[in-house]
């Protein structure tokens, strides 16, 4: 309890002083306190989360007054509980909508680039692969439970998950991940290592979890190590 009554100073502090300096675009917060640190990092923190979001372009003093009225220090609310929910959902299923239209076309742009590549196939379902190593084991079926190393990444290359990094080697039931990974695995051998080009629809489509978000063409390099009893 006591911990939430400090971070919660702590945010009224920084809209306090937000208040302060709002005539002085450019001048440098200083942080003078344990209190001054907590809420920079606290405004920081929200500011992160509404990027990964797509809310980046939000009107801060909008934003500001919204908090104010929450913690009554304004004292009129401009806009009633009741539809606030409704408001914001409307507004998240745009902005991801937007960002689903923007990644879709550039992931069409990519593989239709890709494919044309030296070594590169591509199955009925849009699935693109490469052979980086053909192993000589069994190949999985879909019900199997499978083992394996991956690497993912975006088409630009940024890292998102990656198993290899982590030293620790994944496991999971075929029928349960995405449908690149479910028709792709069946591809390989064990001690095969192949590389995936998933588009949006054999991926996580529009529902596409944190960082990776709406309809995102994903990359991944897939060791097979073994088909699990």
């Amino acid at each position: 309890m006591k911990a939430k009554m400090i971070l919660l100073a702590a945010l009224i502090v920084g809209i306090i002083a937000c208040d302060a300096n709002a005539n002085s675009e450019n001048k440098k917060v200083e942080l003078k306190t344990e209190l001054d640190s907590v809420s920079y990092v606290i405004g920081q923190s929200i500011g992160m989360n509404l990027e990964k979001d797509n809310l980046k372009d939000i009107n801060l003093d909008a934003f500001l007054s919204g908090i104010r009225t929450s913690f009554g220090i304004e004292k009129d609310t401009l806009i009633k509980p009741e539809v606030a929910g409704q408001l914001i959902n409307g507004y998240l299923t745009k902005v991801k909508n937007k960002a689903g239209e923007s990644n879709l076309k550039e992931g069409e742009k990519f593989l239709a680039e890709n494919k044309t590549k030296e070594g590169v196939k591509e199955t009925a379902s849009g699935l693109q692969y490469k052979v980086i190593r053909e192993g000589e084991g069994a190949k999985p079926l879909a019900t199997n439970r499978v083992k394996v190393h991956y690497h993912g990444t975006f088409i630009d290359g940024t890292v998102f998950d990656s198993s290899v990094d982590r030293g620790q080697p994944a496991e999971f039931p075929l029928d349960r991940v995405i449908p690149g990974w479910t028709e792709g695995l069946q591809l390989m051998k064990v001690g095969s290592k192949y590389k995936f080009f998933i588009p949006a629809n054999l991926a996580y489509g529009l529902n596409g979890p944190g960082e990776i978000g709406p309809n995102r063409a994903l990359v991944f390099e897939v060791e097979l190590l073994d088909i699990l009893k």
